[in-house]
């Protein structure tokens, strides 16, 4: 005890001349001698097993014994940092960044400098980072929404369900009519903090999704009113630190929890982040929403068994967390959960808003104890507001207005009957009241919105101070997206990993596998100059991989056009990046499969035995499969309906193969011109050219000058050369590929 005393005095005899003597001249240095006190606090940092927090200053080890240079050094720093500048205020929340591996919470120690407590679960140990400016760090945002106003108009016959050709017939006898409107919103205004989890409340229909969607920026331009992020305009910065979870859950159905999470962070987080951090960003989101025990479960999805449902959700809740939105706004995330399930979900998101996030939700019916987690209320009703405030006081108000239940109930379920108009006779109020609708959006008009209108000068104005602490040049440079090839070899990947089961799954297999050796056998080493069952068996192969490569890649866009609308809203990748992975990543199923069936087919059919013919059937068999799923891809991205584009599709190749040459041999001349866009056409010329040069056909057929004798039989033998055949399904393969991205760019982000 008396050695640590004398510890405790010799310190202080040493600060009192530091801070006299040494003090002044060396304040120049003060940036690097800080820096220096973070080095050697973080050497001297306890390892603690507890993982719950950051260590506190109550465990760090007392000064006894000798002073050491790193003591020296450390109360130097201390009284240097005393001086220098004032202590800053207590941050409102510990902010996370990707830093080495791991999630950093950065602690202020300066006006300039950070000390970040990594998390290396199970210990918590101090790590020296680099001094950042503050206003990199601060991500806090105040998004106010002022008299917004959202109107859709209704074609009165679409209304009426008159399409096509009652559609036609019924416009014609009569005046045309004016589009009638329908108010989603009408004069909604409010505002949403940092720290704060916002409860959108309404019926069905009241315009819960359509408010988000304006907060999140996603109706641009189609709505009155105005939408202020820290003070200023929507801005694609302020976008990009929007999070918005739709209320379906759209993710690849194949994909494990891992790699939806880690192929996510590594398109959205910039690319001045290292492919360790983007991993480590995707874990610590895994563990922070509690996906740990399912990271590498498939997501799963209406055909295919893989996570609950409250996990989908999480697992959708991290795509956006992954770059740590300032504003998370989720449309109605318990939709389909149990109770318990909605209860956890609920609580997560208020952890979220806890950590400084502003948190909106819209939610349908919550359970009570789901109500009492949320902070405040939000209560639409056919577009109009009823109320605005907090939670715990929204029953208070309804009270004091004449509408309060004479029994306990769920605040939500009551509000919910009062936003629909319905007034059970045990509520204390008149249940004459013949427009209980219209007395609550007056009797809000006049007793809150004021209050809500004095609350918006304040909430600029601190929204402001945080916008001028933001710096939009280095957010810009910092948030830069990842360059094309990266998004093309990311996406590439993903495609592989996703379509692995698709594509060779054991059904496609044996489909393939069957009908090549069921086909060999039919034509068993068939004669060349069996001309008429030759031609029988190369437009059948036509037939197959005709049929076959475009009813499958008909699907193709349709499938993914929920998830393709909500990663380019986001702004995950440029679609052309998307456009040529996803054209790459089918070309393992498009080509091997094939190559398979013609190696199988081609040999037992008894066709030329030259490996040059071979190879000219295999490449032109290849490329003729590519020109049927560019068509697929056509229709599909074009009508973006998986019904429709199937109709359309097997319409489409039934007229290709009835004008292929082979079934009729005079088509009528109005129609003669449709064989020159059928690539089945081309396809089956070539075929028939490799295995019959010049003039072997007419000599086998018993023809002389392309007329068939008597008694023969066989196919049409019109002669086309084959440098115009290659030079058409060359011209298919590229320009039903450009309709297909044509198609995508016309497809609306909403």
């Amino acid at each position: 005890m008396p050695l640590r005393s004398s510890a405790m005095v010799k310190m202080s005899m040493i600060g009192t001349k530091l801070e006299k003597f040494i003090l002044e001249p060396i304040k120049p240095l003060a940036h690097p001698i800080v820096w220096l006190h973070q080095f050697v606090n973080s050497a001297s940092l306890p390892k603690r097993t507890n993982s719950a927090g950051p260590p506190d200053s109550a465990t760090y080890p007392p000064v006894c014994g000798r002073l050491s240079k790193f003591d020296v050094a450390s109360t130097l720093a201390h009284l240097l940092l005393k001086h220098h500048s004032p202590p800053p205020p207590k941050p409102p929340h510990l902010a996370r960044f990707p830093l080495s591996g791991r999630f950093a919470f950065p602690v202020r120690t300066s006006g300039t400098c950070f000390l970040s407590l990594t998390s290396s679960s199970p210990q918590w140990q101090a790590t020296p980072t680099k001094c950042l400016q503050s206003k990199t760090v601060r991500v806090l945002m105040i998004r106010t929404f002022v008299n917004i106003c959202y109107r859709v108009k209704l074609d009165p016959m679409s209304a009426s369900g008159g399409r096509g050709i009652k559609r036609m017939l019924s416009s014609g006898g009569g005046s045309s009519s004016a589009p009638e409107e329908r108010v989603i919103l009408n004069g909604v205004t409010g505002k949403v903090c940092p720290g704060e989890l916002l409860a959108v409340l309404g019926p069905s229909g009241s315009g819960k999704s359509t408010l988000l969607s304006i907060l999140a920026g996603r109706l641009q331009g189609k709505h009155s009113g105005d939408v202020l992020a820290n003070g200023r305009r929507l801005e694609k910065s302020f976008l990009r630190r929007t999070g918005f979870v739709t209320q379906d859950d759209v993710l690849y159905p194949h994909l494990t929890v891992r790699e939806t999470l880690v192929f996510c962070a590594m398109l959205r987080l910039p690319r001045t982040v290292a492919r360790e951090e983007k991993v480590a960003a995707a874990e610590a989101v895994m563990t922070e929403l509690g996906l740990c025990k399912c990271a590498d479960t498939v997501v799963g999805g209406p055909f295919v068994r893989g996570i609950s449902g409250g996990e989908r959700k999480r697992v959708s809740i991290g795509h956006e967390m992954l770059v740590n939105p300032s504003l998370l706004l989720l449309d109605e995330p318990t939709s389909g959960l149990d109770s318990t399930a909605a209860s956890r979900l609920v609580a997560t998101l208020g952890g979220l808003a806890r950590k400084g996030r502003t948190v909106v939700t819209s939610i349908h019916q919550p359970a009570s104890r789901v109500y009492q987690m949320f902070d405040s209320v939000l209560l639409l009703s056919e577009g109009s507001c009823l109320y605005l405030g907090k939670a715990k006081d929204a029953m208070d108000y309804f009270g004091s207005i004449g509408f309060a239940p004479k029994f306990h109930v769920n605040p939500a379920d009551f509000m919910l009957d009062l936003a629909n108009g319905f007034i059970q006779t045990e509520y204390q109020g008149d249940p004459e009241k013949s427009n209980v609708k219209q007395l609550l959006i007056s009797s809000y008009n006049r007793v809150l919105a004021p209050k809500v209108n004095e609350g918006l000068p304040s909430a600029t104005k601190d929204a402001t101070l945080i916008g001028r602490d933001t710096s939009v040049g280095r957010e810009k440079k910092d948030k830069s997206s990842i360059s094309w090839f990266s998004q093309f070899s990311i996406l590439l990947r993903r495609s592989l990993k996703e379509r692995r089961h698709e594509s060779f799954n054991s059904l496609r297999v044996f489909q393939v596998m069957a009908t090549a050796v069921l086909s060999g056998s039919m034509w068993w080493h068939s004669s060349i100059r069996d001309v008429q069952d030759r031609l029988g068996l190369l437009f059948f192969i036509t037939i197959f991989w005709g049929v076959f490569a475009s009813f499958n890649s008909v699907f193709t866009f349709p499938q993914e056009r929920a998830i393709f609308i909500k990663e380019r809203s986001s702004g995950m990748y440029s679609l052309s990046s998307y456009f040529m992975a996803r054209m790459a990543g089918d070309l393992p199923m498009e080509l091997i499969l094939p190559a398979v069936f013609t190696l199988i087919l081609y040999w037992m059919a008894g066709l030329r035995t030259e490996p040059g013919a071979f190879l000219l059937t295999l490449a032109v068999l290849l490329g003729y499969v590519l020109v049927a799923q560019g068509l697929g891809l056509a229709l599909g991205a074009a009508i973006m309906d998986a019904k429709q584009a199937s109709t359309v599709s097997t319409i489409t190749m039934l007229a290709f193969l009835l004008t292929g040459g082979f079934y009729v041999e005079h088509i009528p001349s109005c129609l003669n011109w449709l064989k020159y866009l059928s690539f089945t056409f081309y396809g089956y010329r070539l075929l028939i050219n490799i295995q019959y040069r010049g003039n072997e056909m007419e000599h086998f057929l018993g023809l002389s000058h392309g007329r068939r004798t008597k008694g023969s039989q066989g196919g049409h033998v019109e002669h086309v050369d084959s440098s115009m055949c290659i030079a058409a399904l060359i011209t298919m393969l590229v320009g039903y590929r450009l309709l297909a991205y044509i198609a995508l760019r016309r497809t609306k982000l909403r």
